[in-house]
């Protein structure tokens, strides 16, 4: 792609984040994701391929149809009651739409269906973006209108999400696929405690994108594409396959490494709200992603493919580490001391 085409890309998608974020009016935030959905085409459609070209339809009918609901549903509140303020959502109809517009470009189960395959068709860089710099937009909207919205659904969407996330996630054999599943289960995470602290939600999101961000950093240096790919290349960065071993298990939760953090915090909030039953059932449904998370350390540090005597392993690579991997590696291992002072 041409320097300065990715140049106004990334300015474009920076600043329709940042207007939609910082906005309390319907027109502006709706504006906003327009922009996003705009500047982030041409880096889907960047690869000249049909899987990509067709990753890029897909994204944008979707982003189109919900970003056309989001409106209606501002429209219909500002028919009612007079005024376009975000926070001042009060119409039943409105609370729906906009949380099934939400919910499209989330991710969120029902309207999952075009994230996989929007990954799977963009480069890892393309999919990192889709993956998090995409999601905070919807998710402010939603967290300055959680208020309004109607728990019950909220719950449903986020458990099935949940459950969906890790039960399609077991059968992937494609890197990037797998992190779609993932993303899918986490926002269900998010989504269920969205209602009763929406702090917890934007805590669960920065962690959830600072341990994809290294993930997808880390398959980006080792151009693992699939299980076959990531099998081979611990004998090529034996030292990054080892974090990025750690790295998984802090994204499947585990302690004491820093993805366990979100979920003790979720479950601990959700226990003080009397949702005993959610907490256990989301929990539960939490060990279904393990697995798949375990499956990828699995393929990545500890088995090598079987191959015939004449076949020559690269040992090395001669592409250094970036600083920036390291960082967001460190931190999606150790941060879990903060949460004394969360808590507090």
């Amino acid at each position: 792609m041409n320097p300065h085409a990715k140049l106004v890309s990334l300015l474009s998608l920076a600043l329709g984040t940042t207007l939609t974020i910082s906005s309390t009016h319907w027109l502006m935030a709706w504006a906003g994701l327009e922009i996003n959905t705009l500047a982030i085409i041409p880096l889907i459609s960047k690869p000249h391929h049909p899987r990509a070209i067709e990753a890029t339809v897909k994204y944008f009918l979707t982003q189109a149809t919900a970003s056309t609901l989001l409106l209606f549903s501002g429209m219909i509140n500002a028919w009612t009651s007079g005024q376009w303020d975000i926070t001042q959502l009060t119409h039943p109809v409105s609370c729906l739409l906009l949380t099934l517009a939400i919910s499209m470009k989330l991710g969120l189960v029902p309207f999952h269906f075009w994230f996989p395959e929007a990954l799977q068709g963009s480069t890892l860089s393309t999919a990192l973006l889709l993956s998090t710099v995409m999601k905070l937009p919807p998710l402010a909207i939603l967290t300055l209108t959680s208020h309004s919205l109607n728990p019950t659904l909220l719950t449903t969407l986020a458990i099935a999400s949940t459950a969906l996330g890790g039960w399609m996630g077991l059968n992937q054999t494609q890197t990037r696929k797998i992190l779609a599943f993932s993303s899918i289960a986490h926002m269900g995470w998010m989504t269920i405690i969205l209602m009763y602290n929406p702090n917890l939600t934007l805590l669960t999101f920065y962690l959830y994108a600072t341990m994809t961000a290294a993930v997808f950093m880390t398959l980006s240096t080792t151009k693992a594409l699939n299980l076959t790919l990531l099998m081979t290349s611990w004998t090529k960065t034996p030292m990054l396959n080892s974090a990025l071993l750690l790295t998984l298990l802090s994204l499947a939760g585990l302690p004491p490494l820093t993805g366990f953090l979100p979920k003790w915090l979720i479950i601990q909030e959700l226990t003080k709200q009397e949702l005993t039953t959610a907490a256990t059932t989301i929990t539960m449904l939490s060990l279904l992603g393990l697995f798949f998370y375990l499956r990828l350390t699995y393929y990545s540090t500890i088995t090598l493919p079987p191959n015939p005597t004449t076949y020559m392993k690269q040992w090395h690579t001669n592409k250094p580490t970036n600083t920036t991997t390291t960082i967001l590696i460190t931190m999606s291992i150790l941060l879990l001391p903060l949460s004394p002072m969360l808590n507090t």
